[in-house]
């Protein structure tokens, strides 16, 4: 059911809960709640994400979150997060950048980008876990926004 979906993928963007921990919590494989959000995700990031106490204003892309930044005077916390994915197939070319040096594990990041509130602005960026976040992800957006 769509609902379903739905509510775990913002479950799982709100808590950063593991595939497995939240098939645990909603008593399905962590296979079908990888599926979910990954059907999911693209729908949410399509839409925008809202402004606190700005109706009507949607944040579709990370230049549209900096601009908004730099109007209102907003200071941006950027975090990322790894989440445990399942492993590619034998042969798929890039399957080792999956492999978290960290977690030594298959994972994804995902950056996130909050205001000083800690409400969410922006939920994207998903890369292979094996890109190191200060030398990746982070840079690029730094980049980008100066």
């Amino acid at each position: 059911m769509f609902l379903d979906r739905l509510l775990v993928t913002l479950v799982h963007l709100r808590t950063g809960l593991t595939h497995q921990a939240l098939g645990v919590i909603y008593e399905v494989g962590s296979s079908t709640i990888g599926r979910a959000v990954r059907e999911i995700r693209p729908l949410l990031a399509e839409r925008g994400f809202a402004v606190p106490e700005r109706p009507g204003l949607r944040l579709r892309t990370l230049e549209d979150v900096f601009a908004y930044a730099e109007a209102e005077n907003v200071t941006l916390r950027i975090d990322g997060m790894e989440t445990q994915v399942r492993r590619p197939k034998a042969g798929r070319p890039g399957r080792r950048a999956f492999v978290s040096g960290k977690r030594k594990q298959n994972t994804i990041k995902t950056t996130t980008i909050s205001d000083e509130a800690g409400r969410t602005l922006w939920s994207g960026a998903e890369r292979p876990g094996r890109m190191h976040e200060a030398g990746g992800m982070y840079w690029a957006l730094f980049r980008s926004w100066w």
